[in-house]
């Protein structure tokens, strides 16, 4: 994810300070697992614990790149989880603990045969010197290797490139022996969908069902259902579907007993219990809601969502995953757990280890990550969606294109969601207890005689994590005023004490982030989201005299200081600034890029730096309050020698020179 606010602050610095790259020298393993290239300027020895070191410079000016391979635990058959997604909250919380930390970015990828995570973030070292951790984290099989480049941010123009080289050119040499990823058993889950009927028509009569299954084919859930008609031996609110194609279920009595679960084959029509039993429900409660993770095993929830219980049909055995809601955690669960409101233990789960709620009262959305028992920090509400009534669950399911659609049981219909957008849409009348499907965790058999690891599931999704901080002292702001989202559609994301926020963004739209705090520069940027889980964390730059911030997106017709129309946003918003602060005065510095006589282009810029102090006095600004300087092609950016970073020096500035 850029940052478009600093892409050319980091373009400039690119150019300004790239190094000319020296020859390489090939390092590869013994056991011809990988390989690498680190510039011939470069010492390498191994340590006795088989850490691999790379340095150039002399303490404390050195440059240091290490490189450990350690072995993991066996994955049990049919496990497919992403070591990258269990990893990423260990690696930040270890970054956080660092003084004056700030992540610029940590992202997971799946190359296909392994999982990666990538990193970058700074903190204070010794000496008030800033120290800067470039690195990768790659699994492969049963082994996970790490490399970090590690130096003071001082020596960024004489080492970074040349660290970042031979960090990127770490790669693994096939054939890797390693052993792939199983995929689940056969048969694969298939494309079919499965509900339980809440009603049914007797003698003319509409009464409770809650026994009969639709099963729809495919992602068209208009078509007319197939009916297996009063299949289970008891009324059930909780259905979930195995990798096997069966149906999983337990009774909605209130028993607060162990119950036996039952399995219902769809293709045969038969049905029989199971030896797994779940353990008791607790008073006044009803097994509520069900469904099933990547590697195939079942998930039971209470409906006052404090009890989670996991099954695994391999042996049958049943854990509790958790006995207290971690919903407690959440800043809205008043609102959602007062006397006589309603059930939040619907559920579906989701990529990236994440368990999805809905609020039975009105459709609004929440979610748990597994691992860690984190919530969402905010509801997420749907709009299309009736005011009031009983939503009773949630289901992810692939289309025929390979897209991951979210499927919400509500009030007399069945409803489509786009998540990014949060916007529902009726897709079928009818109303059902419980959604069943598995396909969006199905995985490809392997095709002999070529063995090939199973991807894992990759998210469909993405959230954005980070943290909002003073750019000069890296300290939290949790008292500015965030919001994130689609052009257009921004809402406000509440922020924590240590200025730590999480955002639900669709990987490849555009993110749109303002950020307004008293005495710092208002944020007007954009962002592009990734799949699954990241992070990235947001500067803010306080209103310091000599504080100087480039006007993004102000232009002008080419020679000529005449404003195109794209420049106005930015323009008002600085027009904003200097209105809410009165005490602001500020310097305006134009700049040109080399093309043409210097004495023209500091003409140029002067007249534009004029133009920009015209459109502010017409608008209310004293003319006082703005001094103006042209520079021409004097203090460039970056290179000159090509266009693309040409025009990164046709700019105008502003400068902070009073508050």
């Amino acid at each position: 994810m850029k940052v478009l606010l600093t892409l050319a602050l980091l373009l400039c610095w690119l150019q300004l300070h790239a190094q000319e790259l020296v020859p390489g020298r090939v390092y590869a393993d013994s056991a011809g697992q990988y390989q690498l290239i680190y510039p011939g300027t470069w010492q390498r020895q191994s340590r006795p614990d088989g850490e691999m070191i790379f340095t150039v410079g002399k303490a404390p000016e050195q440059a240091l790149v290490t490189l450990r391979q350690h072995p993991l635990p066996a994955r049990p058959q049919g496990q497919s989880t992403l070591f990258a997604q269990s990893q990423q909250d260990v690696v930040r919380q270890d970054i956080l603990q660092l003084p004056q930390a700030r992540v610029l970015y940590m992202k997971q990828h799946y190359a296909g045969s392994y999982e990666e995570m990538r990193y970058q973030y700074t903190y204070a070292g010794e000496s008030a010197s800033r120290m800067r951790v470039l690195g990768r984290r790659l699994w492969l099989g049963n082994s996970e290797w790490q490399l970090e480049y590690k130096a003071a941010t001082a020596q960024d123009a004489r080492f970074l490139a040349e660290g970042e080289q031979l960090i990127e050119s770490f790669s693994f040499k096939p054939p890797a022996k390693v052993t792939p990823i199983s995929a689940p058993t056969a048969p694969q889950c298939d494309d079919k969908i499965y509900g339980i009927a809440a009603l049914r028509v007797h003698d003319d009569l509409w009464e409770d069902d809650c026994r009969t299954i639709h099963e729809f084919t495919g992602s068209d859930l208009s078509g007319r259902p197939k009916v297996h008609r009063q299949v289970l031996p008891f009324q059930s609110y909780a259905l979930a579907k195995g990798f096997d194609n069966c149906l999983y279920s337990v009774t909605k009595a209130p028993t607060n007993t162990p119950e036996l679960v039952y399995r219902y084959n769809p293709s045969t029509r038969r049905g029989e219990y199971t030896t797994w039993r779940l353990p008791a429900q607790g008073p006044e409660n009803a097994w509520i809601s069900a469904a099933t993770d990547e590697r195939g095993q079942l998930y039971f929830m209470t409906s006052d969502a404090a009890q989670l219980v996991k099954v695994d049909p391999a042996d049958g055995t049943v854990t509790v995953l958790w006995t207290t809601d971690p919903l407690r955690k959440a800043p809205y669960y008043t609102t959602i757990s007062f006397k006589g409101a309603g059930s939040h233990g619907n559920f579906c789960l989701g990529d990236a280890r994440t368990l999805y709620q809905v609020y039975s009262t009105d459709g609004s959305l929440m979610s748990i990550n597994l691992d860690t028992r984190q919530p969402s920090p905010t509801l997420t509400t749907l709009t299309g969606l009736p005011e009031r009534g009983g939503y009773s669950d949630l289901l992810f399911h692939a289309d025929e294109d390979g897209r991951e659609r979210l499927y919400l049981a509500g009030p007399k219909s069945l409803y489509r969601v786009e998540l990014p957008t949060g916007k529902a849409e009726v897709v079928r009348r009818g109303i059902y207890t419980d959604l069943a499907g598995c396909n969006t965790f199905r995985s490809e058999p392997v095709k002999p005689p070529v063995a090939r690891a199973v991807p894992p599931v990759v998210p469909a999704t993405g959230t954005w994590r980070g943290r909002l901080l003073d750019a000069a002292t890296l300290q939290p702001l949790p008292q500015a005023t965030l919001r994130l989202g689609l052009a257009g559609a921004e809402t406000t994301v509440p922020l924590k004490a240590d200025g730590g926020f999480s955002f639900l963004v669709e990987p490849g739209k555009t993110t749109v982030a303002h950020v307004q705090l008293a005495g710092y520069l208002p944020l007007d940027s954009t962002y592009t989201a990734l799949r699954g889980p990241y992070v990235q964390d947001v500067l803010l730059k306080p209103l310091h005299v000599g504080t100087t911030l480039q006007l993004e997106r102000v232009r002008f017709e080419q020679g000529s200081a005449r404003l195109l129309t794209s420049s106005y946003p930015a323009l008002r918003n600085l027009l904003k600034l200097l209105t809410d602060t009165p005490s602001l005065t500020i310097e305006l510095r134009g700049h040109t890029d080399n093309v043409g006589s210097a004495e023209k282009n500091v003409q140029l810029s002067e007249q534009r730096v004029a133009t920009v102090k015209n459109y502010l006095v017409r608008h209310g600004i004293a003319a006082a309050r703005i001094t103006g300087l042209g520079l021409g092609g004097t203090e460039p950016r970056a290179s000159n020698d090509r266009e693309a970073t040409r025009q990164l020096n046709r700019r105008v500035e502003f400068r902070v020179t009073g508050r």
